[in-house]
């Protein structure tokens, strides 16, 4: 498998080039970091098809991206059509404040994944569930009460394939200015941005300490 994903133009970086990056490392690396993505589509409104986007927990298992949404959603009636799709991360790593408004910008990590849907069923339907519990906390899905034909019937599985990828990183500790703007008397420079999580607070009645949160994965990372 090669280390870069071979994107066709179409879906390739346009505006600002130069930040594309399509080797699986960085893309990878953005995917198992960030928790929500935005899933993109066009389903009905009435006799018109119309532009949807979705903001919804996902997880990466290789060179697939899953997500689930209710059997009744617009979401997942979209999936049983097997219609395309685009699934958009990202990640704020520091607020620019410039010296002018044109320069306030923003350093980021993003990724943009784009192809068809693929409604998955039976045994890989859910290993996929217990593969998303386990990335917010590896192993929990062992603990838990397993889910009722009926939960598994309003929930569908979402497969698209990592294939038509692109990232775009923005980095720098200083805004882009205009030379005759750097005398200008106001305050400019980074605001870093960071994600942090809190202490595990036990919800009553506390009953077992099994699955108990540990923090760990590429999602709990330390600051950058």
């Amino acid at each position: 498998m090669s280390e870069v994903y071979q994107t066709k133009k179409p879906y390739r970086a346009r505006r600002a080039p130069e930040r594309a990056q399509y080797d699986r490392e960085t893309v990878h690396a953005i995917l198992d970091e960030a928790l929500v993505a935005h899933v993109g589509y066009s389903g009905p409104v009435g006799p018109d098809a119309v532009p949807h986007v979705i903001p919804i927990f996902y997880a990466r298992r290789g060179e697939e991206f899953l997500f689930h949404a209710s059997s009744k959603s617009g979401l997942g009636l979209a999936a049983v059509a097997g219609v395309e799709m685009c699934a958009t991360v990202t990640l704020i790593d520091s607020i620019v404040l410039a010296r002018s408004g044109f320069h306030h910008s923003m350093k980021y990590r993003s990724v943009a994944v784009h192809g068809p849907s693929v409604l998955l069923t039976g045994d890989e339907k859910l290993a996929a569930l217990d593969f998303m519990i386990d990335r917010l906390e590896p192993g929990r899905a062992a603990h838990l009460r397993p889910m009722s034909d009926k939960e598994i019937k309003a929930t569908h599985v979402v497969r698209l394939s990592l294939d038509q990828v692109t990232a775009k990183v923005s980095v720098g500790d200083a805004p882009n200015e205009e030379p005759e703007d750097m005398d200008w008397p106001v305050w400019a420079g980074i605001v870093k941005v960071h994600t942090t999580f809190g202490v595990p607070q036990q919800h009553e009645p506390a009953h077992s300490d099994a699955g108990y949160p540990q923090l760990k994965g590429q999602m709990y990372k330390p600051e950058r």
